[in-house]
């Protein structure tokens, strides 16, 4: 009798093939995903974020030196508790950056229409940086009347921050003609140094009159504008769309108006643009130019433009802002009067118990608010 055929066991694939098996898959994933990953990062696409930024002290930005004939190096009396001035972000994004940006609740995802409108990334930085000098030169003019020394504000260049066009603008327009951060220095070939006497000229003028500008073309970085450059454009006046019957050249002035101070006052602000820092660098500078702790107790922010009757103006992304400021440890935010109620509700949600929101409407009421905070009143002044 033949014994049983007894079959073999089936063959065992070693436990280190089978791993394999399933490894590689998931290894090949994964680095497809880095890949993706990677890839959505590095690519920009048409979408700019307004985001929250920083909250930043004034007082280690200010320097301050005599000037050349007469004036004086003033008393600085260094800041006990500084104030701060807060940003926010506005760059442009990657694929991954508005993903993350739309998932984001304080961060605003604009497409390029909604961020610059019809300017430029470069006019809008240009803008920007004029805007920035102009609030450090109102800065300086109100907080140095507050305190008693003699400041006067002078009329700068005519230099291009907007323009202004109708629905069907002519050919020669003014929004067709100039481009923003140009400087005009002639009309009809008379000289027009100043706003004033540009104004002057346009006396007599009607609507569709066709005018004469020099114009000087704006240079990136230059320090001042090149009148070898100079160039003659024919304009047609258009008329105000908020003055009818009222002709205008189309566009909307700089403000490049130049403060005279008995000492030199020097605010570093290379790395950012905008108005929007003009109350802190105001109170900024009351607080190094006179005695005692202005600021009172915690951290204290401030954002609003600053104007030359000592008013605070409205500011943009006040929500981004208000997210800085909680996150920078900030208690008390003084924000503009003028920005609306939803505006300062969404702030408040976003900032949380921690930040109280306070809203002002002048440089008086700001200081009124910083002494219920326990800050001194204004003491004696660095003359």
């Amino acid at each position: 009798m033949n014994d049983p055929i007894v079959p073999l066991p089936p063959t065992q694939q070693p436990a280190t093939e089978r791993s394999l098996r399933v490894a590689l898959p998931l290894v090949t994933v994964s680095w497809l995903i880095l890949v993706a990953i990677f890839a959505m990062a590095l690519v920009r696409i048409d979408r700019y974020e307004i985001a929250p930024g920083e909250a930043m002290a004034v007082a280690p930005r200010i320097g301050f030196a005599s000037v050349k004939e007469g004036g004086f190096t003033p008393n600085r009396y260094p800041a006990k508790n500084e104030i701060n001035f807060v940003t926010a972000f506005g760059g442009q994004l990657s694929i991954l950056d508005s993903i993350l940006g739309w998932l984001d609740p304080y961060v605003k995802v604009d497409t390029y229409k909604e961020h610059f409108g019809t300017t430029t990334p470069t006019a809008a930085r240009r803008v920007g940086f004029q805007a920035m000098y102009g609030a450090k030169q109102i800065a300086e003019y109100v907080a140095m009347k507050k305190i008693g020394l003699d400041a006067r504000l002078v009329l700068g260049r005519v230099v291009v921050e907007d323009l202004v066009c109708t629905d069907a603008p002519a050919k020669n327009s003014g929004c067709k003609m100039l481009e923003i951060g140009e400087t005009i220095t002639k009309f009809n070939g008379v000289a027009t140094p100043t706003l004033a006497d540009l104004a002057n000229q346009m006396k007599g003028h009607a609507v569709g009159d066709t005018i004469e500008l020099t114009v000087i073309p704006y240079v990136m970085g230059a320090a001042e504008p090149n009148p070898a450059t100079a160039e003659k454009r024919s304009i047609t006046l258009m008329e105000s769309p908020d003055t009818p019957g009222k002709p205008i050249i189309g566009f909307v002035p700089a403000d490049t108006r130049t403060v005279t101070l008995p000492f030199d006052v020097n605010i570093s602000t290379t790395d950012i643009g905008g108005p929007s820092a003009g109350l802190a660098f105001t109170l900024a500078l009351l607080d190094e130019l006179t005695k005692g702790n202005l600021m009172g107790r915690g951290r204290v922010v401030a954002t609003g433009t600053m104007n030359e009757d000592a008013k605070v103006g409205a500011i943009g992304a006040l929500e981004q802002k208000a997210v800085a400021v909680r996150d920078a440890g900030g208690t008390l935010f003084l924000v503009p009067a003028g920005q609306t109620d939803e505006e300062v509700q969404a702030a408040r949600e976003a900032a949380g118990s921690g930040v109280k929101i306070v809203k002002v409407a002048t440089l008086d009421e700001a200081l009124k608010i910083l002494r219920a905070n326990g800050g001194d009143s204004l003491g004696a002044t660095a003359a």
